[in-house]
């Protein structure tokens, strides 16, 4: 702790208000986070413009019957389909909620075309690629999404194209409708005793692993964020990614397309993998480098893949990985039951209809609006609060769970005139977003953070001096994990990050026990070595001849010529190559290289 720090330190106690409640709000309604002597209200959220006036809903895509209903009984509904763009943004001034799927796009021109009384836009489904969530927020809109409607049926489709690709079933099929019989050219391979790696253990992921170990197989799973005891519960084994493309004859994904996933299964990773792997993929096309599947599949390292989602949908009708024999194919079935859909419109329904009640709804994917004297004043907090959350879950070692999380603010403000509640949900969202498709803010980081099992408390330290600056510095610990760097785990065993802000700009001020200096821009490499000469100037030297520019470099030791620490800022991620000509230094001891 800082040294000016009093002895009093004073645990926040839950807020009253939970952020993932219902508040029985009337139509027209405003949500107060916290008064205070500068202003009335800081979240202001109005849902409709009068309390007499039927608010009017246009289902732009074909939506279930049981939805339907639930949108009628409350509202007026106006099902157009197939709008275009132009139409869609005549139609949406006369609107107070918006419902579409997949196929169409809620763009920034959409908000600006209604003028305002565009309140709800509710996706029936569980991405919002093709909805502007910035313009969304800057209007005002709340959009929320039916994110668990479709789990079972997305997972019964992954084993649907894991049986019928070990068994052949599409080729066969099209061999005997073609006149052939060609029992010889399509034996399969038996399921019982293979082992699966089930990559992304999230609500799909987890209920594939529950059906291929009723079909025998030996179910493995890598998710740098799934709990492990929860995994135990049904029999699978949390490993590190190379283990499990290393081990597997079969893989399953169930991961996000985030820029950490985009192309995560390419040549260096085919190359990892068991000759005569077979790879399904009910997730998102973007995980796979789909023109390294093909040469994986041409060179047999990948005997057989099963595709329900593409780079780009629908693909090419010459695409290469789809005329490819050993590739089963089919457009996007994953939420595609009678059951899902029915499920979905409900679903999708319940929370529209909620949010023009006044209720927040759990599944909301976006902030609302907070004026702009609070943002201003916390803004450089906001984006250090994400940031570390950031650093803090990359530094989790693979197949550990992530499930209790420490926060302490420092600040010389009395308690009642520092409300950290945007705060503790920018560190909830820079610890889940990074290995999550899950969208994290005020409104339902606490209800995310629950339903990952993530507990997060957080700490106040009073410090002496001035109450000009909200904060002195935030500090994020995680315990009972394994870290990718052992330095930065504190003396008390935690994983530990600390952070200031310094002329408005995000730094880290402590890793572990060391004390260091490195702007939060850009990414940043950590090593731990040898406090000796020549070390800044050593890795400077490589960073330097690899043509990657350092923004700041820090060196926090222990005591002259034992161990330190070197925090270095740059703009560019560093090639592999690069990376291991550091680690080759002899008195560099570890590295590790952190995304921000």
């Amino acid at each position: 702790m800082a040294a000016n720090a009093t002895s009093q330190t004073l645990r926040i106690s839950p807020p009253s208000l939970s952020l993932s409640s219902k508040l029985p709000l009337s139509s027209a309604f405003s949500v107060s986070l916290r008064p205070n002597r500068r202003t009335t209200r800081s979240l202001v959220v109005f849902v409709s413009s009068g309390l007499d006036a039927k608010p009017t809903v246009l289902v732009a895509e074909k939506l279930g019957e049981a939805g339907l209903k639930l949108l009628k009984d409350f509202a007026n509904v106006d099902c157009s389909y197939n709008l275009s763009p132009e139409e869609l943004c005549t139609k949406i001034s006369l609107c107070d909620a918006l419902i579409v799927r997949s196929g169409t796009k809620v763009s920034r021109e959409v908000f600006e075309s209604s003028g305002g009384r565009l309140k709800v836009v509710g996706r029936a489904g569980v991405g919002i690629d093709n909805v502007d969530l910035a313009a969304a927020t800057e209007h005002g809109c709340l959009v929320v999404n039916a994110p668990t409607a479709n789990t079972v049926a997305a997972a019964e489709h992954g084993i649907a194209l894991l049986a019928a690709m070990a068994r052949n079933v599409a080729q066969a099929d099209a061999s005997v409708k073609a006149g052939k019989w060609q029992r010889n050219k399509y034996v399969g391979v038996s399921l019982v005793g293979k082992t699966l790696a089930v990559m992304g253990f999230g609500k799909v992921g987890s209920e594939v692993a529950r059906r291929a170990k009723g079909l025998g197989m030996n179910v493995i799973a890598h998710d740098p964020y799934a709990p492990a005891d929860r995994a135990r519960a049904i029999g699978v084994e949390l490993v590190s990614f190379d283990e499990a493309i290393g081990t597997a004859d079969f893989i399953s994904l169930h991961m996000p397309l985030t820029p950490a996933t985009s192309k995560m299964l390419n040549d260096e990773t085919f190359a990892k993998m068991k000759k005569g792997v077979r790879i399904v993929n009910v997730a998102r096309g973007g995980v796979i480098d789909e023109d390294a599947l093909v040469r994986a599949l041409d060179s047999g390292i990948v005997a057989q893949a099963a595709l329900d989602v593409f780079t780009v949908e629908p693909p090419a009708t010459d695409s290469k990985l789809i005329m490819h024999e050993l590739v089963t194919a089919t457009p996007h079935l994953g939420a595609s039951t009678m059951e899902a859909q029915e499920g979905v419109a409900i679903e999708i329904a319940e929370a529209v209809v909620g949010a023009l009640k006044g209720e927040l709804a759990s599944t909301a994917v976006n902030a609302p609006m907070v004026p702009s004297e609070v943002l201003t004043e916390l803004k450089p907090f906001v984006d250090l609060a994400e940031k570390l959350g950031r650093l803090a879950v990359q530094l989790v070692a693979g197949g550990s769970g992530v499930k209790t999380v420490k926060v302490t603010y420092a600040s010389a403000r009395a308690p009642d005139d520092l409300d950290t509640r945007l705060l503790r949900a920018m560190i909830t969202k820079g610890l889940i977003e990074p290995i999550s498709s899950v969208f994290v803010n005020l409104v339902n980081a606490d209800f995310t953070a629950k339903q990952r099992g993530l507990r997060i408390t957080e700490e106040r330290v009073i410090l002496d001096g001035s109450p000009e600056n909200p904060l002195e510095f935030v500090q994020v610990q995680i315990a009972n994990v394994e870290s990718r760097f052992a330095s930065a785990i504190s003396d008390s065993g935690e994983i530990t990050v600390e952070g200031r802000v310094k002329d408005g700009v995000p730094h880290l001020t402590k890793v572990g026990s060391f004390e260091v200096d490195v702007s939060l821009e850009g990414s940043i490499i950590l090593c731990r070595q040898v406090d000796q000469p020549g070390m800044i100037g050593k890795v400077g030297s490589i960073l330097g001849e690899e043509n990657v520019n350092v923004s700041f470099m820090s060196v926090g030791r222990i005591a002259p010529r034992k161990q330190a620490v070197m925090a270095i800022g740059v703009d560019d991620q560093p090639r592999k190559e690069t990376l291991k000509r550091i680690g080759d230094v002899p008195a560099v001891e570890e590295f590790v290289f952190l995304k921000l």
